[in-house]
């Protein structure tokens, strides 16, 4: 690999994707424009993706048809989460390679189905905070809540979205055929979702109701690769501190000093800002030198190249860290 060029994790929000499948398609295709162009400046692409509205809208659907159709199935949460990494890996994939031949890129595209390894003692179980599905209003939430029995909490002033445990992602179980993919020059699409939760027992590894937030698995993903940058694209251009209020402020640079600070004072709401600064600290805590970038996906090639977006890096590197060869032979082995 040329030492010019970067291998990027690329982290796109569910959101970001649409509500809709029509919808899906058309923000699909802005989405695979952008990544393709990064991807024709030589850098090698691995792309992790969102699910929330998805997987809410695929759950609330098997829900629905389970109980007015006697023929159709109950169907878990995780293989709702399965689906929608289907579903989803598959606009993604029409949409990447489309835009790669256009620019007359050979690279074929791969969706691979993800699961991730959570802790099954993990204390998120006790308190659900990953949004997903729709936006519904406060009387809406309220009787779902009676109804359903779900959790539902106010989202950074934009209604109401149910929640479920969000537990940290400990090992991502197919690293090792992701790794092979990619060093075949393959363009990956993983962990989508954030990985179909599973957690493993003496009869091996079976899935659980949650959904790990796609930015941490994202980092994680990115740190066992050792990616040369992780980029988060979210709905807005760059992270704020005061978001909203009348002196909110546009940050293009935090340090992870600076992180912790506005962390601690309660700058970045849960379930929204929060996880994908906390998960681009992860990264540039566990790669010294690198660093993370979160951004729109309309800015993604200025962040890229320093003009957009907020880069997130670590301290200085000690004087005895040395960058990790791109050609050299201990970044094969990384791979293999």
């Amino acid at each position: 690999m040329n030492k010019m060029k970067k291998r990027i994790v690329v982290a796109l929000g569910g959101n970001a994707l649409g509500s809709t499948p029509g919808e899906q398609i058309t923000h699909v295709r802005a989405a695979a424009k952008i990544i393709a162009d990064l991807a024709s400046e030589g850098h090698e692409i691995i792309i992790g993706h969102g699910n929330g509205p998805q997987v809410g809208i695929i759950n609330s659907a098997m829900d629905y048809a389970a109980a007015n159709g006697p023929c159709t199935p109950y169907m878990p949460f995780p293989e709702c989460g399965a689906m929608s990494q289907g579903f989803i890996g598959y606009h993604l994939q029409q949409a990447l390679q489309q835009s790669l031949l256009k620019r007359k890129l050979g690279k074929a595209v791969v969706s691979v189905v993800t699961q991730v390894l959570v802790d099954k003692n993990d204390p998120a179980f006790e308190n659900p905070t990953k949004p997903i599905g729709n936006f519904c209003t406060y009387e809406e939430a309220v009787k779902l809540e009676k109804e359903k029995g779900f959790v539902f909490v106010e989202d950074a002033g934009r209604g109401y979205r149910r929640v479920v445990p969000s537990p940290a992602p400990q090992r991502i179980v197919e690293l090792g055929a992701i790794r092979k993919m990619i060093q075949s020059g393959l363009l990956v699409i993983a962990v989508g979702g954030g990985g179909i939760p599973v957690v493993e027992d003496d009869q091996g590894i079976h899935g659980i109701d949650a959904v790990i937030d796609k930015d941490r698995s994202s980092s994680k993903l990115a740190q066992e690769l050792k990616a040369d940058m992780l980029i988060i694209l979210t709905a807005v251009d760059q992270v704020y501190i005061n978001y909203n209020q009348p002196d909110q402020r546009a940050l293009s640079e935090l340090t992870l000093k600076e992180a912790d600070a506005y962390i601690k004072s309660g700058q970045f709401a849960k379930g929204s800002m929060l996880p994908k600064v906390e998960a681009c600290m992860e990264f540039v805590r566990a790669l010294p030198g690198r660093s993370a970038i979160i951004t729109s996906l309309e800015k993604a090639a200025q962040a890229l190249h320093g003009e957009a977006g907020t880069r997130i890096r670590s301290e200085p590197a000690p004087s005895s860290y040395v960058p990790l060869d791109m050609d050299s032979e201990s970044y094969e082995a990384d791979i293999n």
